[in-house]
């Protein structure tokens, strides 16, 4: 299937903020990979919907996301706030923290985040299926 100008125009800018992460996302993400837990790890800016997420545990179903200052305005909030409700009816936990706390303290962010994964992991077990490729992947041959 041929991709329109304006449908390669989008996957391209798709891909380069996919590929792109702040400072803070590469020093939290050492430690979130580090939390134990069989097939409980995160993975990192995981599209779920229409949504780009920091990081993601599928099976705890639970989000992380580390906010800017961009956050922190009316419509910006507003639009979070739409994000985080559709998340939650698909049962996905979210987390949010702005750039100034894990800045400030990351340890205190990632004991947090920890408290969470042990709270969450109590919980029954999600069967979450893999999020959809990215149009124009390909997708993986079924498991036989």
């Amino acid at each position: 299937m041929a991709l329109t100008r304006l449908q390669l125009k989008a996957q391209r800018a798709r891909r380069a903020v996919d590929s792109t992460s702040t400072g803070l996302e590469d020093l939290l993400w050492p430690s979130l990979r580090a939390i134990p837990g069989e097939g409980q790890h995160f993975r990192r800016q995981v599209r779920i919907g229409a949504y780009l997420c920091d990081f993601v545990s599928q099976p705890l179903g639970l989000i992380v996301e580390l906010d800017g200052a961009q956050h922190h305005t009316p419509h910006q909030l507003a639009k979070d706030a739409a994000r985080d409700d559709w998340l939650a009816a698909q049962g996905i936990h979210v987390l949010r923290f702005a750039n100034a706390a894990v800045r400030a303290d990351p340890a205190a962010v990632l004991d947090s985040i920890r408290a969470v994964v042990e709270e969450r992991r109590r919980l029954p077990r999600r069967d979450v299926p893999e999020p959809a490729p990215a149009p124009g992947k390909r997708c993986p041959r079924p498991k036989r």
